[in-house]
């Protein structure tokens, strides 16, 4: 059977560039059962409440939701376990002294297949606070809006 090729999103976290400031993005692979990686091939994973932190000088994923496989025996998984995330120590080692230094957070923004191998995309963060949040909301707002009228104007129905 010929291996896959390019990129299949399985989750993505919309809430994260909500309510997070991304700084920097990596892609890392993660430590998988097999009956986690069929149950993400069927398209069902969560990052809702995910987070990375480091332990033991290594990375692991929290909070991340694949369900069950249903076809699955005794060999199946917890849906909520920690997670090894797997990344060069050099990337290892800048994630976590941005984040002991400047009080940055790791959060996983997508789940996705890349040639055939599981990957997550984690982001350096900070958190934003809530007059950030109203603030981008009524940029992107004006941003529709103008580009609503543009819109208008160039099929002549404009004022």
């Amino acid at each position: 059977m010929p291996r896959e090729k390019g990129r299949k999103v399985v989750a993505s976290n919309k809430k994260a560039r909500h309510d997070y400031a991304i700084l920097d993005t990596y892609e890392a692979g993660m430590s998988l059962t097999g009956t986690e990686v069929k149950s993400l091939r069927a398209g069902r994973a969560s990052l809702v409440d995910a987070f990375a932190q480091e332990r033991n000088g290594e990375l692991f994923l929290h909070g991340m939701h694949i369900p069950e496989y249903t076809q699955g025996t005794w060999t199946n998984h917890e849906p909520r376990r920690t997670r090894k995330l797997l990344l060069k120590r050099l990337e290892i080692d800048r994630l976590i002294g941005k984040t002991r230094e400047g009080g940055l957070t790791m959060v996983p923004l997508q789940v996705y297949f890349s040639d055939g191998w599981a990957k997550v995309e984690i982001a350096l963060a900070k958190g934003k606070k809530s007059y950030d949040k109203r603030q981008d909301l009524a940029k992107r707002d004006a941003e529709r809006e103008i580009a609503r009228a543009a819109g208008r104007r160039g099929k002549g129905m404009g004022d």
